[in-house]
């Protein structure tokens, strides 16, 4: 049985980690798995749109404690097991915002501490009715330093230091309110509701929706200038390519387009 399985439908693919009896907690070869999809969804032009999801009763419980326990019992305490882990961590979270697809978090049950920070780190998320969201390492002793760093660029900074040091819950529609999620449906609904997005984002030009998620991130870290200047170089691009050309001729036509992808 496969860690992580990936079924692909039509232009959207969908990644479901498979580790329901751990909670699909993020051990070592979970987080291998995720990495050589992320690696070989970037180079993969015939998927627009991504869906991660996890089987069982909860999304992600973050990582795998008794494996970081077992890490302890290296000659250095684990220093540098743990400093590899993060590493390895940090690499799937980037490699998820910097894939050229959109990403879709499918989040159910609980997403917990590494769970929370991958539900942050998708550019989307729709979550089921009753879903729970924490970043609770702070309770065994761990302030969730790395989830923080996701978590602070998706919801308004008070209320991240509140849940990072009280290491309390936070409910499906608190989450909706403070931007951690798009949207909050009936748990019958979720994998629909999901799916559907996904493929809205996918019917769109590839080239745009790849051009524009890059250029999202890069300007949200830009000076008002700077992000003015950058992003009117990326809309040149994006007006020389061939298909926006088709594109816009086709709505002033009032007839489909024929995209070339």
């Amino acid at each position: 049985m496969a860690i992580l399985e990936r079924c692909d439908t039509g232009a959207v693919a969908h990644l479901r980690m498979n580790a329901p009896e751990r909670l699909n907690a993020l051990s070592d070869e979970m987080l291998a798995e995720l990495q050589a999809q992320i690696d070989a969804l970037r180079a993969d032009t015939s998927v627009r749109a991504v869906v991660i999801s996890g089987a069982g009763k909860a999304f992600c419980a973050g990582h795998d404690l008794k494996q970081m326990t077992r890490g302890r019992q290296a000659e250095d305490g684990g220093k540098a097991y743990f400093a590899d882990l993060f590493d390895r961590c940090a690499s799937v979270m980037t490699g998820l915002t910097r894939l050229p697809q959109p990403v879709i978090a499918q989040v159910h049950g609980i997403a917990t501490a590494a769970g929370c920070q991958m539900v942050a780190s998708c550019d989307m998320a729709v979550a089921a009715e009753g879903t729970r969201f924490g970043v609770n390492g702070v309770n065994i002793g761990l302030f969730c330093s790395t989830p923080m760093v996701a978590l602070t660029r998706n919801i308004p900074r008070k209320k991240a230091f509140e849940m990072l040091t009280t290491g309390q819950f936070i409910e499906a529609d608190e989450a909706e309110t403070l931007g951690l999620v798009n949207r909050v449906v009936p748990a019958e609904a979720l994998e629909a509701e999901a799916r559907a997005l996904a493929e809205q984002v996918a019917e769109k030009l590839g080239t745009a929706v790849r051009i524009g998620k890059q250029a999202f991130y890069a300007q949200a870290e830009m000076g008002l200038d700077a992000a003015y200047a950058y992003t009117g170089q990326v809309m040149v691009e994006n007006m020389l390519d061939r298909d926006t050309t088709e594109g816009i001729s086709a709505f002033l036509d009032k007839r489909p387009a024929s995209w070339r992808q």
